[in-house]
């Protein structure tokens, strides 16, 4: 009896060059290139994600130093009074409060300094 090999191959293979599609030449139908692709794009899309916290937080630290001109403060400074009186209150949910509601950042900030 006749056995046919390479199915097993076969199915990963056809796994693999399906999370390639769209890639551009060779990486997207020879199966070597389309490896080192998927891999290389997975490396990316990692680092990417822990880049795009880090990028969102620098964001929020922009935007406390824009709204805090006006009170003649630095955000380091107002950070600091905040760690002091033990405000629990995060970069994210300032940035936000400052850009959608100014008065009520305005009330927050004199109540810290």
């Amino acid at each position: 009896m006749r056995v046919k090999r390479g199915v097993t191959a076969h199915k990963r293979h056809k796994r693999l060059l399906e999370r390639a599609k769209g890639y551009h030449l060779g990486r997207h139908n020879l199966y070597r290139q389309a490896r080192q692709a998927v891999i290389h794009a997975g490396v990316d899309a990692y680092r990417g994600r822990k880049e795009k916290k880090q990028q969102f937080r620098a964001l929020w630290i922009v935007r406390l130093s824009a709204a805090l001109k006006p009170h003649n403060t630095s955000y380091s400074k107002f950070i600091g009074l905040l760690h002091a009186k033990k405000v629990e209150l995060d970069r994210k949910v300032l940035s936000q409060i400052a850009q959608v509601d100014p008065k009520s950042f305005d009330e927050i900030v004199k109540k810290i300094i």
